[in-house]
């Protein structure tokens, strides 16, 4: 028997290591454009801020400093009823450039988000003659070439929504752990040759940077449409593919990085407040907690336990033990090679199960959250 498992884990563990290469190639990286882009159209960059007085300097800078031509890009910064200095700061970029406003937000109304209502906000208040709007978060840094990049490839390839993952910045303990564990568990669920075929009825998106052809948009009702979402950007997506347009997620290492999160606090709220809908709903993430928790306990406990039998000279667990600790190096080397991709020290690649537990822990807290009918984020409170 002992054997037999340490087979199977070892089967699992390569399996899951060539799904996740696999995925790889499904998520095309958006490279810099090689020239200017020919007739550039116009466009309004949005900016939603709620409370990000620290990062909306770093993300107006970077956008301020864009090669696209000026006269055809409109920068929009909406203060979501920010409690801290977000209004100051933008208002201070405002008042040193000719394509910058700042808008602050009403009130929200009864049944909507935050975001998506200083989203539909700033469309509401673009120009009548931007063919597209770009949705960008506060705590996201461009590259120089990102918006004309990003333009060039919507066009190239007639998308109605072009959305971009920036690399994530890694800077806390809690950071380093988690977050690179959560995007390999979502290589290792997502099928994403599916997910981003025109025919299947299912998408993906990151809200993080979207650009949205204008009539696309209003065609599908905006964010208004989708005004109750926590995940707007996922919700959004899924109406612009219904009418027909073509939606598509690129990599976008090589023109924005962001840092969602700066500890394990805001990483605690940030990530238990959508990782249901993230998941698949309740039943999926019931599941993949306890698939999770077994493959993480797996991890340890299969090479220990054959480790142990083989010293005390029970022949069958000698055998068992190579299959054991190849599974799990295997592991352990998929997430080393995943800590250095995001420029973090290489041991935090041998702590993966414990990532992987607690990353159940806020699975379960989001659950908690959802059964409990009240999300909080950012200060306010979401049925």
């Amino acid at each position: 028997m002992e054997v037999v498992l340490s087979f199977g884990w070892m089967a699992l563990v390569f399996w899951l290591i060539l799904r996740a290469y696999g995925q790889r190639g499904l998520l095309p990286v958006l490279q810099p454009a090689a020239t200017a882009i020919r007739d550039p159209p116009n466009i309004s960059v949005i900016v939603p801020a709620r409370n990000e007085a620290h990062n909306l300097p770093h993300c107006l800078d970077s956008l301020l400093h864009q090669d696209y031509p000026q006269e055809r890009l409109n920068i929009i910064v909406v203060d979501d009823n920010s409690t801290d200095a977000t209004l100051a700061v933008g208002h201070r970029y405002a008042d040193e450039s000719r394509n910058l406003a700042v808008i602050e937000c009403p009130p929200l109304p009864p049944r909507w988000c935050g975001k998506p209502h200083a989203c539909w906000i700033g469309a509401k208040m673009s120009r009548a003659e931007d063919e597209w709007l770009c949705f960008i978060d506060a705590d996201v840094q461009a590259e120089c070439a990102l918006i004309g990049s990003a333009v060039a490839a919507a066009r190239s390839q007639e998308l109605a929504l072009l959305s971009l993952a920036p690399r994530q910045r890694l800077g806390s303990f809690a950071e380093r752990l988690i977050i690179p564990c959560g995007l390999f568990l979502m290589a290792f669920s997502q099928d994403l040759e599916t997910v981003q075929s025109p025919k299947s009825d299912q998408v993906t998106a990151c809200g993080q940077f979207m650009l949205v052809r204008r009539q696309a948009y209003r065609s599908s009702g905006g964010h208004a449409a989708v005004h109750h979402a926590i995940c707007e950007d996922l919700e959004l997506a899924r109406l612009i593919k219904q009418a027909g347009g073509r939606v598509v997620l690129q990599d976008g290492k090589s023109l924005l990085a962001a840092r969602m999160y700066t500890g394990w606090k805001s990483l605690w709220t940030g990530l238990s407040k959508n990782l249901v809908e993230m998941l698949g709903g309740h039943a999926a993430t019931v599941i993949t907690v306890l698939l999770v928790l077994l493959a993480s306990l797996a991890t340890v406990l299969l090479p220990t336990i054959d480790g142990i039998r083989c010293a005390r000279g029970v022949s069958p667990d000698c055998v068992a033990l190579v299959p054991a600790l190849a599974g799990t190096a295997a592991a352990a080397g998929l997430h080393i090679a995943g800590a250095l991709y995001f420029r973090t020290p290489f041991w935090y690649g041998l702590m993966f199960p414990l990532g992987y537990a607690l990353g159940a822990c806020l699975a379960v807290e989001s659950l908690r959250r959802h059964w409990r009918g009240k999300i909080i984020w950012k200060d306010r409170s979401y049925p």
